[in-house]
This record gives structure tokens, sequence and C-alpha cells, in this order.
């Protein structure tokens, strides 16, 4: 479970001042991001070749990461502008261009990920922890990882896929 709520990144700014507020904007703001995670979570169409992240600024949520849908980033905005608490949704979701080239690199890089019997353990969660998004050749990995190992499996994997330009490994370790 807790490399469920890993796989959107999160960054939390709160500008209060005093004490007795600042507790009740951070408790708040923890509401409005578990929230605005399980709103972009359920998304039906979200998957592992899609990243949604976002940052909330106090009763505003900026949503940033790539998508292969036009209309998941319209889905991804109408879901959050729903939550109670949030005024204002400024929507930075890049549509990744269509390309049939992308799309064999994607099943490729699923299969060499996910396949493999040191990392296949990723492949049961239904919102998979690992994160492919490619853009004319080039592949980010997103999500979390148990362990600095997987990470780097994970990293020589893709890099084994031919086609690649090239690969950055954003995964993080969650320990």
């Amino acid at each position: 479970m807790k490399r469920l709520y890993g796989i959107l990144t999160m960054a939390v700014v709160v500008m209060t001042a005093g004490s007795g507020k600042l507790a009740a904007s951070e408790e708040s703001t923890a509401r409005l991001a578990k929230e605005v995670r399980h709103e972009i979570l359920m998304l039906p169409y979200f998957g592992v070749f899609e990243n949604i992240q976002f940052s909330i600024e106090g009763t505003h949520v900026t949503l940033t990461g790539q998508v292969l849908k036009p209309t998941l980033k319209a889905d991804a905005e109408a879901a959050v502008r729903t939550i109670e608490g949030v005024d204002a949704v400024n929507n930075r979701i890049e549509v990744l261009p269509l390309s049939s080239n992308d799309d064999r690199l994607r099943v490729a890089l699923y299969r060499a990920i996910y396949g493999s019997s040191a990392l296949q353990r990723y492949a049961w969660p239904v919102v998979k922890p690992i994160r492919i998004i490619v853009r004319d050749g080039h592949l980010t990995l997103e999500g979390v990882v148990d362990s600095e190992a997987d990470k780097n499996m994970a990293g020589l994997r893709a890099h084994g896929v031919h086609g690649i330009f090239s690969v950055t490994n954003n995964l993080r370790v969650e320990k």
C-alpha cells in the first residue's frame, strides 16, 4: 500500500503564519493531497505509460506529467476540480505526441521491465509503481521501487531495449 501512495510525486507548499494556523493548514493540505492522489488513481484510463504528478499551494492544485490521450488530461483536471477545498486547478499535463515507434518501444519496455523475474513483483498491483514514459524514443522511468538494486535493474533492462535513444531513471527508492 505504501508503494501505491508513492506513485504520484507530491510537493506541498504551505504558506501560513502562526502555529495554530500552520497545524490546521498542514492537516487540510494533507487531506487535500490524499484526495487528489485518490482521484487521479481512480481515473479509468490512467495506465503504466502515463505519469501524473501534482503540487498543492493553499487551495490551488497544479497538475504536471505526461499522458497519451488529451481526454485523460481533461479528465484529471475535471476530477480534481470536484474535490471540496480546491479553488483552482492549473493543468500543465503534457500530451505525448502520437508515434508508432514510441508505441512499439512502450510494449518492448513493458516486457523488459515487468517480465524480469527480479522486477516481476511490481507487475502485481493494479496501478503499476514503475511508470514508462516514452517521448520521441527517449525513456523516462518514474515511480517508486523498494531498493536501489531494483532501481538499477529497471534502468539496465530499459537500456537493453533496441531503439531507445536515452534512459532517464527517476525512480525513487522507498524504504
